[in-house]
């Protein structure tokens, strides 16, 4: 039997669209060197790993808790703060506005991103499903997306199946109907793969998968997504 057409195709935001780790650390730099400009001598050392330890450390701490991502940004700067020995939320404040305006506005997409974004939305609903807080208005994709699934809205994240569940519900269509493309083996194809969802695993390192997680498609770059009436074609 035929697989059902593909009417409808999700996609990760963070790792997969845009390189994650190197905007968070650009926008990182930002915040520091206007907290130096604010604290010119704090009581100890501040380095990017050292905030991004004490952002996971903030993370820990509120997980479970119904809190957005830029509320666990605020705490980290907060934390931030007092590591170099201030008490100040209202620069805590400052710091966590001017990190979101470069997290978002400096994003750079992949050069595959848009061409292939623009060609699929004419004849496929598109949407987003992140367990990050990047909204498409903010990052240059305003328009490309029908839905947007944001796990911090559900209290859930991939790979829960139920957010992919949102995710059909958001687009309107049977689960056999959608694909989910993600660089993420565990969040992205366990996620799918539990759900019902064709998986595409976006492999843009050529990784090595020893993770027993098999994706129904793996591709290296998303020129290669080539949807037919039936399946899915990499080439």
């Amino acid at each position: 039997m035929n697989a059902p057409k593909i009417t409808t195709i999700s996609f990760d935001a963070d790792g997969t669209l845009w390189d994650f780790d190197q905007v968070m650390r650009h926008a990182l730099r930002r915040a520091l060197a206007e907290l130096r400009r604010q604290v010119p001598t704090p009581a100890r050392p501040l380095t990017i790993e050292t905030m991004i330890a004490i952002r996971n450390q903030a993370a820990e701490e509120l997980k479970g808790q119904a809190v957005k991502m830029e509320d666990i940004r605020l705490a980290a700067f907060q934390k931030t703060l007092r590591h170099a020995g201030v008490s100040d939320d209202k620069l805590a404040a400052h710091l966590t506005a001017l990190y979101l305006k470069h997290r978002f506005e400096d994003i750079q997409l992949f050069d595959d991103v848009l061409p292939t974004l623009d060609a699929l939305r004419k004849t496929h609903t598109l949407g987003l499903l992140t367990n990050g807080n990047t909204y498409p208005d903010r990052c240059g994709l305003q328009g490309r997306f029908q839905f947007a699934v944001f796990a911090q809205d559900h209290g859930i994240e991939k790979p829960h199946p139920r957010l992919f569940q949102i995710a059909i519900e958001q687009a309107g269509c049977a689960g056999s109907e959608m694909l989910h493309v993600g660089d993420s083996l565990r969040n992205d194809v366990s996620g799918a793969n539990e759900a019902g969802i064709r998986s595409v695993w976006l492999n843009r390192d050529r990784r090595t998968n020893n993770s027993g997680i098999q994706p129904d498609f793996e591709i290296t770059s998303l020129t290669t997504l080539k949807i037919t009436q039936r399946t899915m074609i990499c080439r």
